[in-house]
């Protein structure tokens, strides 16, 4: 008898981050077709979801013994994890609730990192962002543990594509002295904005740029965008509708992460559609993304990050030539997806029969 194949959408229809992103992506009821999904939602609140995830969803496994549940928002609850077992599959996004506890809001510490401590303590099957988040995945998990990777296909949110070469032409037909950055995301101390700050102040105080840093993304927790507010060349522009995000990334120069760490940083590659050089720090899981078209920096240090952006776009043809190594990393991307997606319909419908 085929099983049930559940979804936890109890955290969609609150507001949307990542989170709800690669949900929406890849765990719709169409997105691991033909493979039937049943999606578990709660209706929007928070207090609904935790009542979702800690009752409503451990009681359907017990009363389905042939439920397979798959989580792939917030970690599964702990009454899901014991009541579930191998029948429970997370998608994990990153470490960050157990290697990252002072980057987290009070709300993921009490809630959240518990939950996701016991799942990679008991759990025997995860799936994966990335293989930088397997890697960490792996020393943390229970021996044994099997780890799929699932990579999402990165679509272009901004319908920019077809701007991207008139972009570039713009970028390279700049005046060389003014340079605008641009960085996307919740403004949270994770993803460390006040070293692109300092980027930005180097870039001018050291190589007589007019460079500013146009910040989107709404206010998270931490106190970030309060450090961020009144510095020179920064400005911060909150969530901004799809449209306004097009006419900013069209007319950047360079988009920039400096994030401590990310278990994929899908906005990095989301902005190559735009044609758009991107600058990230040099660890694992961004070498990974980006492959050989990043503009990789260390964040710790603003002076050099600054001088090595400042060689960069000087250079003779930079901006064509990132334009074009943007959009083969988008290709090389989606190709390892495609087959990724292809590789678990495979995996779960044995599981399901």
């Amino acid at each position: 008898m085929a099983r049930t194949l559940l979804v936890d959408h109890t955290h969609l229809g609150r507001h949307v981050t990542g989170l709800e992103r690669i949900t929406l992506e890849l765990f719709a009821p169409d997105s691991l077709a033909p493979l039937r999904l049943e999606p578990v939602t709660a209706g929007g609140s928070t207090r609904k979801m935790i009542l979702a995830q800690t009752l409503g969803l451990p009681a359907r496994l017990l009363a389905d013994r042939g439920a397979v549940v798959l989580c792939p928002g917030f970690p599964p609850s702990i009454p899901l994890t014991l009541a579930g077992g191998r029948r429970v599959v997370p998608y994990v996004h990153d470490c960050f609730l157990i290697t990252r506890p002072q980057d987290l809001n009070w709300r993921a510490r009490v809630y959240m990192a518990p939950a996701f401590r016991v799942a990679i303590a008991r759990l025997p099957w995860f799936l994966v962002n990335s293989r930088a988040t397997a890697d960490e995945l792996a020393r943390h998990a229970a021996p044994g543990a099997e780890i799929t990777l699932y990579r999402p296909v990165v679509r272009d949110v901004f319908a920019i594509a077809d701007r991207a070469a008139s972009a570039a032409a713009a970028r390279a037909a700049g005046d060389g002295r003014r340079l605008s950055l641009i960085a996307v995301g919740t403004v949270e101390p994770r993803k460390n904005l006040v070293a692109a700050a300092e980027v930005v102040r180097a870039l001018n105080e050291g190589h007589g740029f007019d460079a500013t840093l146009d910040v989107v993304g709404r206010p998270g927790w931490g106190g970030e965008a309060e450090r961020l507010a009144g510095r020179p060349g920064v400005v911060l522009h909150g969530y901004q509708p799809a449209e306004r995000v097009r006419d900013l990334l069209a007319g950047a120069h360079l988009l920039i992460s400096t994030s401590h760490d990310e278990g994929l940083g899908l906005p990095l590659v989301e902005a190559q559609y735009a044609g758009l050089p991107v600058v990230a720090p040099d660890k694992p899981v961004f070498r990974e993304v980006l492959g050989a078209s990043g503009l990789l920096i260390d964040p710790t240090d603003p002076a050099g990050a600054a001088a090595r952006i400042a060689a960069a776009v000087r250079g003779p043809g930079f901006f064509a030539t990132a334009a074009a190594g943007a959009a083969t990393n988008v290709a090389r991307w989606n190709a390892a997806a495609e087959d990724d997606r292809a590789r678990l319909v495979e995996r779960l419908a044995r599981m399901v029969g």
